[in-house]
């Protein structure tokens, strides 16, 4: 059955539209052409014509154009438009036709680099032309490095390598720099925040590198759909950049679907489980043949999908390949295998965490279920792009939960198909950001007198204060690294730890073999003793969590439930930097110690999901410093509300905050979090506070305490002006969370605390 007759069949299903809310059919979109454009060199052309492509699409050739006469672009079309076309021939072609020219691809995710280094290789293969084309990156052999730096004409890499790799060691890249002819950062939409203002500064680095040697590379950068950018590309490379927008892809037919599973508890609004819903429907198109991928938003429910899914398709002898999770943690052999065999059709289905969201190929698929929303406009959008070929139709199933804001979005589908995709937001002259990248830049190279660093503000002045900390030494108008350490080891770029456990199946007793990692944090959750890890669907038992050693011992299982861990999340106050009273509301700025703790897990039954009991986790609690501000509600303002009133009050005001502060503050929403208390550990009083979620703090608490008002006052404005009745996401919140009154509470509550400032 192929996705029309699937659409028909399910529109006459009278027991499946009873929980469809709406049923959007998207049109199609023809594809508009256009030539290439001159000086284009024959030879690429001709490979080009053997494979079908006879013509560009007009984004394709506008990019081009735009590069042929020198700029900088930033080409911003939606998923599986030929992308990487826009940057993969400027650059060929122009190793072509001088063989010492050199380009820099830089790409977020080791998976991104080696997916983008297949396709290079094809191309590269059928024009029987030798353009050395390289990944480097940690998983290089260190022989190979030394090819890498001399040899290679194409250099594939991620930003954390860039910074830590090859930017310190730049005399031992001279050929890399001196022939510096291009610089391509794919999925810029991913370098938001804390990652992104760190990218920022790398990309200063690399750019006084290349004055230093002699180079002037172009930019070529490409994103998903977002709101703003040509704002993010100019911020991210400091230059102007002239934006590529217009798609001239094709598209069939898409069906986007949002479906709401059926009440089974009208007085509670308990509704049926959004994981079996989710298995039923891509149950059903596996069934019918439909190449499907499913989205959820944790490795768990990723795990107990794919299990469901294989158990639908077993052969006698209990195989099951044509399902396949994906996720972090498996192996990149094990990935790059999932990768061909979804481009080859060989798999029919793949349960996917937002992994598989960025532009990795992985074919195009016919179809495409969302298990909750997974927070994003553009993440979902991202996501749904995944299913649709060129020109047949797709199907795309947004399954609700039954959280407040997936409620939210599968009743006002409007929101979701209607508003603008968010805004990608950075800030390089963080000031802890910046002082770090500069420690970097001087012990790569000298500064001289009057040099700048980019488009940075007042090198003079840190230049001064590294020599005051006997960092830098300034002799005959030059200033010298004079410190001992290695500043780029200091830094990562993503603010998170880079320590990986290894999982170890010890199964057979003869052959331990790894077949997963994960990062520290998530250990606690998902790989405690006597957890079920779950890898692929298969189940297996942990044995050991050894802490010192950073493995986790594990054996294959078969029983008939997994678990699940709860996380506690606890603040202390470490010590008051400043503190402000006014009229009984206390305004404060401190550093504060957030200490996350497993303490229990619980076992769920398959398919009934069940509570089966609970297990005690003894694991050592995880601790982060880092930077607050906070505010204390004033006595006489909480006395006028119930507590369950005060309490939704003061979430509205948190959801707000969670809006506005990373608008003002210019970061990701993930690098700060807000928090509502309505007995604070810290402050005894109702409290909101906001924390640094980064270790240390990158500066945005002390930054959010100096303009307060204006956080209060964007606060107010959004919830004065919000043309919901009793709430929504974009202001205080689904009516679902926050209650009939927490908009109103909310208003007050930002009123008196603005008029208190």
């Amino acid at each position: 059955m192929n996705v029309d007759q699937l659409a028909e069949t399910l529109r006459w299903n009278a027991d499946f539209m009873e929980n469809v809310v709406r049923w959007e059919e998207l049109p199609a979109r023809e594809a508009k052409y256009a030539d290439f454009p001159e000086g284009f060199d024959p030879r690429l052309r001709a490979v080009l014509e053997k494979r079908g492509i006879h013509r560009l699409y007009t984004h394709q050739a506008h990019a081009l154009r735009e590069v042929a006469a020198g700029k900088d672009i930033t080409v911003v079309t939606p998923t599986a438009s030929g992308k990487t076309m826009c940057y993969n021939l400027p650059v060929l072609s122009a190793i072509m036709q001088n063989p010492d020219a050199r380009a820099l691809y830089l790409f977020p995710t080791k998976a991104l680099s080696a997916d983008q280094v297949s396709e290079l290789y094809e191309l590269i293969e059928a024009m029987g032309i030798d353009i050395k084309t390289y990944t480097y990156d940690g998983d290089t052999p260190a022989a190979a490095r030394r090819a890498v730096r001399q040899a290679g004409h194409i250099v594939v890499t991620n930003p954390d390598m860039l910074h830590s790799g090859i930017l310190p060691h730049h005399t031992k890249w001279v050929k890399l720099f001196e022939n510096l002819r291009y610089i391509v950062i794919d999925e810029i939409h991913t370098y938001r925040g804390v990652f992104g203002s760190n990218l920022a500064n790398v990309l200063r680095r690399l750019m006084r590198l290349c004055a230093f040697y002699g180079s002037h590379p172009q930019f070529i950068l490409c994103s998903a759909t977002i709101a703003n950018p040509k704002e993010l590309a100019e911020t991210l490379i400091g230059r102007e950049v002239t934006l590529v927008d217009d798609n001239g892809a094709p598209l069939g037919v898409r069906h986007f679907v949002f479906y709401n599973p059926p009440v089974i508890n009208r007085q509670l609004g308990i509704r049926k489980g959004v994981i079996q819903e989710v298995r039923a429907i891509s149950g059903m198109l596996l069934k019918n043949g439909i190449q499907t991928i499913t989205f959820t938003r944790s490795r768990l429910n990723v795990e107990v999908l794919t299990r469901y899914l294989k158990d639908m398709v077993r052969d006698p002898l209990g195989n099951a390949g044509r399902v396949r999770g994906y996720r972090g943690g498996y192996l990149p052999t094990q990935r790059r295998e999932i990768e061909r065999g979804l481009r080859a059709g060989q798999i029919d289905a793949v349960v996917s965490t937002n992994a598989l969201e960025l532009g990795i190929d992985i074919g195009a698929l016919d179809a495409c279920v969302l298990c909750g929303y997974p927070g994003t406009i553009a993440s979902a959008w991202q996501q749904a792009g995944r299913a649709g070929r060129r020109k047949e139709t797709s199907i795309v199933f947004y399954v609700a939960s039954s959280a407040a804001l997936d409620q939210y979005i599968v009743n006002h589908p409007d929101y979701f198909l209607r508003q603008s995709p968010e805004n990608a937001l950075l800030n390089p002259d963080n000031l802890y950001i910046l002082l770090s990248h500069f420690k970097c830049a001087a012990f790569e190279l000298p500064f001289d007198d009057g040099d700048g660093f980019g488009n940075a503000p007042a090198p003079g002045e840190l230049l001064e204060y590294l020599e005051e900390a006997n960092i830098l030494r300034h002799v005959d108008g030059r200033w010298h690294w004079s410190a001992e350490d290695f500043p780029a080891s200091d830094i990562s770029l993503r603010s998170a730890a880079s320590e990986n456990f290894l999982i170890v199946d010890i199964s057979d007793a003869a052959h331990h073999r790894i077949i997963g990692e994960m990062d520290r944090y998530t250990v606690p959750m998902l790989l405690h003793e006597n957890a079920i890890y779950m890898h692929e669907g298969v189940q297996y038992q942990v044995e050991k969590l050894d802490f010192d050693h950073c493995k986790a011992y594990i054996r294959q299982v078969d029983v008939g439930y997994y678990t699940d861990a709860d996380l506690n999340i606890s603040l202390s106050l470490l010590y008051v930097e400043r503190q402000e009273e006014s009229r009984g509301m206390t305004r404060a700025l401190g550093e504060v110690k957030v200490t996350a703790l497993v303490t229990m897990f619980k076992k769920i039954k398959f398919d009934t999901h069940e509570t089966l009991g609970f297990g005690q986790v003894r694991l050592p609690e995880t601790d982060m410093h880092t930077s607050a501000f906070w505010w204390t509600l004033p006595d006489e303002l909480c006395a006028r509300f119930p507590s369950d009133a005060l309490k939704n009050g003061m979430l509205g005001v948190a959801n707000l905050m969670r809006i506005v502060a990373p608008l003002y503050l210019m970061c990701a929403p993930t690098d700060i979090a807000v928090i509502y208390q309505v007995k604070s550990p810290i402050t005894d009083k109702p409290t909101l506070l906001i924390y640094d979620n980064s270790p240390g703090g990158v500066g945005l608490s002390q930054k959010g305490y100096q303009m307060q008002s204006l956080l209060l006052d964007k606060c107010l404005d959004i919830v004065t002006h919000c043309g919901c009745s009793h709430g929504c996401p974009s202001c205080v919140g689904p009516v679902g969370e926050v209650g009939e009154d927490g908009k109103r509470v909310a208003e007050e509550i930002v009123r008196e605390l603005l008029a208190l400032s």
